[in-house]
This record gives structure tokens, sequence and C-alpha cells, in this order.
């Protein structure tokens, strides 16, 4: 009988290529899903989303920004409207999506702030559940690296790091950087000392971060003219790309093709934006609401409350030091000869880019008490250049007295006044300048204060609307000045007449103008009542 033997095993090479047709057309494994905006993976992960015109925007300038289309952008928008869930949250788990090697760094007004936007991506990261219908975002976290604020993505160098601006990203390359709310309320804004803190970490921890190709974008509200966002605007000019949507559309080439007037649709259902204005004021109306750091009817000093002269010929008949040199004041003549004409200076110690200007301002006090800017110049320059910029404008109006804070009277150019023989005196200013301006806001609401029609006029009437938010206040000072020493020594005329009958002083020279010359100069006659020169 034969032995038995171990039957080999043998291959059907029909079944063989039918399995192997098989697994050629057989369906890929699942893979997580793929999103073409960051509002389609808003949508995924949370159903009760609400897309709105303005997110819209958004989601398109983000997935630009994501494309390399620009490497900045700024997003202003009303608040509770979506674009800091949409940007801090669901656009940095978009491009993580798209990118899991892309280093996210999320900085807020604090670390609690920032960490509450790395804790909230990685849940949403962490749960995968296809079950409960949850979104899988492809991306699972390293074993070692799990903090809230602080987290990697398992098999890649992307992760995401979260910090406050007073905080550091040392040793920490960014690929993507999201600022979301570097200044916390209208209180951080209006103090100098918050907005230079988000300006350092611009320059000292942003900047050195960020290598090429990396990409940033700001989301803020527009409290101040001087907050991260207008400083990097001023810095930095045409490197951001902005997207700014007011609550109200305000102008024609409006972001959501919105008319003048239009409200925009809120994510939040009917907003009574009328009712919101009026509970909150128009300075937090034009910043928080309106992307506009100064109302656009103006802060302390209004629009229709500002008044414009115009230079008229010269009467060639009188040979005065202003040489019959007249002006317009709509439709009323004021000659220059009749006018005391003075200069306020506000002088900066400093020159850095930061710094203010140095401004000087030429007044005239008509008779009839209305206070005349004739001209103003600015400039950042060092403190030996300053009676530089004074005097050509003390000649050309031929003005008489300088008036400079007494902070500053010991600086060169009170020095190199004196030496020219130019009367200086001292302003007693307050520190508060929101006080100071009073007056000048007093003068302006009667019709009595006057700028220069033109470019001159402009840029000072820019400044005065947007005060107290505006980036510089250095020609505020100057009009706030000249309004104190006008209350300090311009009489009515009634009340000269008054005063000279009081005396038996009655004088072919005791005018308004002899008198705002004495008490300026320190010549007034013993026993005048005019106003002490502390102002």
């Amino acid at each position: 009988m034969p032995a038995m033997t171990a039957l080999a095993p043998t291959l059907n090479p029909v079944v063989g290529v039918a399995d192997a047709i098989r697994r050629q057309f057989a369906a890929p494994p699942p893979q997580p899903a793929q999103f073409a905006t960051p509002g389609a993976l808003a949508v995924a992960l949370d159903p009760t989303t609400v897309q709105t015109p303005a997110l819209d925007v958004i989601d398109r300038e983000l997935v630009a920004l994501a494309d390399g289309d620009s490497d900045r952008l700024m997003i202003f928008m009303p608040p509770q409207e979506g674009k800091s869930v949409r940007t801090s949250q669901r656009f940095v788990e978009w491009v993580l999506k798209r990118d899991p090697s892309l280093r996210v760094a999320i900085v807020s007004y604090a670390d609690e702030m920032a960490r509450r936007w790395g804790s909230d991506i990685k849940l949403d990261v962490e749960t995968f559940n296809g079950e409960d219908g949850t979104v899988d975002l492809g991306l699972r976290l390293r074993a070692d690296s799990r903090a809230a604020g602080r987290w990697q993505i398992g098999g890649h160098r992307g992760g995401v790091y979260c910090v406050g601006v007073a905080g550091a990203l040392t040793g920490k390359p960014v690929d993507l950087l999201v600022i979301d709310d570097p200044i916390k309320d209208l209180e951080q804004a209006q103090s100098a000392t918050y907005r230079e803190r988000a300006w350092r970490f611009w320059q000292a921890v942003a900047i050195p971060r960020l290598g090429p190709g990396s990409k940033c974008v700001l989301i803020q509200t527009r409290w101040h003219e001087d907050d991260l966002a207008g400083r990097l605007l001023a810095n930095e000019p045409g490197r951001w790309r902005v997207v700014s949507i007011p609550a109200i559309a305000e102008s024609k080439d409006d972001p959501l093709g919105r008319k003048p007037g239009e409200p925009m649709i809120s994510a939040r259902g009917t907003r009574d934006w009328a009712s919101i204005r009026a509970s909150v004021g128009e300075y937090v109306w034009a910043a928080l609401y309106q992307q506009r750091p100064a109302p656009a009817a103006g802060g302390l000093f209004k629009r229709a409350h500002l008044r414009y002269w115009t230079p008229m010929p010269a009467d060639t008949t009188r040979h005065g030091l202003a040489g019959g040199r007249r002006l317009d004041l709509a439709g009323r003549t004021v000659m220059l000869d009749d006018c005391w004409r003075f200069l306020t200076v506000d002088l900066a110690a400093s020159t850095k880019t930061s710094a203010d200007y140095t401004a000087v301002g030429a007044w005239a006090i008509s008779l009839d008490g209305d206070l005349i800017l004739l001209e103003a110049q600015r400039a950042r320059i060092e403190e030996a250049q300053h009676w530089d910029l004074v005097r050509p404008l003390r000649e050309q109006w031929a003005a008489d007295t300088v008036f400079v804070e007494s902070r500053m009277f010991g600086t060169t150019m009170v020095i190199d006044a004196t030496r020219a023989g130019v009367p200086v005196a001292e302003l007693q200013a307050d520190t508060d300048k929101i006080t100071r301006a009073l007056p000048a806001t007093a003068r302006a609401s009667t019709a009595r204060l006057w700028l220069p029609a033109g470019d001159t006029g402009a840029d000072v009437r820019d400044e005065l609307l947007a005060f107290p938010n505006s980036a510089h206040d250095d020609y505020v000072d100057v009009v706030s000045y000249a309004a104190r020493v006008q209350a300090a020594h311009w009489l009515p005329q009634e009340k000269a007449d008054d005063r000279a009958q009081r005396l038996g002083q009655a004088r072919p020279d005791d005018s308004p103008i002899t008198q705002a010359y004495e008490a300026a100069t320190g010549t007034a006659a013993a026993g005048d009542d005019f106003m002490s020169l502390n102002y």
C-alpha cells in the first residue's frame, strides 16, 4: 500500500484574480470628511451654528489667508456675532485638519482667555465617536502633550499653544498666529500702558516667532485709534488686509454689499441696534459696533460746531505788522492787525516712532472774541529743533507771545526764544487732557472756534473729532491751550469799557487787544483786574 503523503496547497488562478479585482474596486476605508470653509466645519461640529452674510465674508477671507493669497488679516465686527469662535476655534481646527504639521499660537488679553480656545479645540479633537454624530477631525493628540493650552498632534510637529499678551512664545516657531482681543475693554483701551503692552508683545514676542510663510490674523473691536490694529496699520501700511464690518452700513463699499444705513443680519437673531446705540452711548457705539474709534459726528468736539475761515485779499491801505491781511469768517471780515496774535506750543520730549509730535499753532483773537487758528504745524524733532519749528510761524503771522507748558520751561526752545527777545509765558496745564480741552469745546459749541480751510484745517479737525480716542492729541493740546489763554486774557468790549470807566483810564488804546497784550507781557498798569496768569 503506498505511503500517505501531505497534500500541498494549490492556487486557483481564477480565484486569485477575482480577489485582486475585488480588492482593487472595493470602497476605501472611511476617511475624515473634508470641508470647504471653516463655516462648513462649524456647522458639522455644531448644528446650532448660525451662518450669516458677515460670517460668509469672514470664511472667504480666512480661506484666502490659508491658501496664501495674503499673510496678514484683520477682522473687525460687533461683539457676539461669532467672529472669535469662527476664527480662534473653527479656523484653527480647519487648518489643522488640512495640515496637522502647522504650529498655531492663540493670543488674547489674558492667559485664561487664550487657554479657553485651546481647551475647546482639544475637546473637539478628542471627540471622534461617529456613532453620536460627531465629526472626526482626523487628529490624535500625543499622549505626553495634552494640556488645555498647550498640546501637540501625534506623529506631527503641529499643535496649539495659547498665551496672553503678557506671556511669551520663546523658542516656539509659529506658522499661524491668531490674536483675539489683545485689549480687554474700554478702560484698558484708554490706558496708554495697556496699549503699549500689546504693541511690545507684537514687536518683542510675535515678530521673532513668525518666519517666512507664517500667517497672522487679528480679531478685535476698534476701541482706540492707537490700539494694536491702529498701530499696525500706521507702521505697516499696505501689509494688512482689513475686513471691517459695522453694525450699520456707512459707505457704498460696505463689505456685505449693504446700502448706507442698512443693518447687518445678526447671528443672534433680530437685534435692536438703535436701542443698543442709545444704551451704550456714542463713544462705545462707534468703537464696538461701527469699528470707528471715534464717533462720525465727533467726540467732545462736534463736527457741526467747527467753523472755517478763508483768506481775503490784503487791504493795502493798512500798514500794521500783519500787512493788512484779512480773513473771511463766513461773511464777516476780520483784519489781522486788529487782532491779538499769539502762539501755543505742545513740546514732545521724545522722537521715537510712538511718541507724540511737537506741535505749534498761531492764533488770533478778534475784537468780537473769535478764537482763530491761523496755521498749525507739527513734527517729530529733536529738542534743539523746536525753535526752528516755532520761529517761522511767529514771523509769518507777526505773533506776539509764545505760550508753553511750565514743565517745559527749561527747554532749549524757551531759551532760544528768550534770547531772540520773544515773550514767553508759562501754561499751568491740567494733567487731565479732557478737562483741559473743555474751554475749547465751549468755544466751538458757540461757533467761536475757527480753523483754516484746507489741509491744515483738515488735520486739526480730524484730530479734534477723534479726541479722546485719537492716536495723537498734539493739536488738541495746542487748541486747548489757546482757549485757556483766551479765557485768561480776553474781555468783551463792553466789559473793557466798564473797566476803563471804573479805573478812570479811558485811553484811546485801552482796547481788548491792548489789554490782552499787557496781560500776556506783564506790562499791565497797576490796579488792572485781569484774570491771573495761572491758567
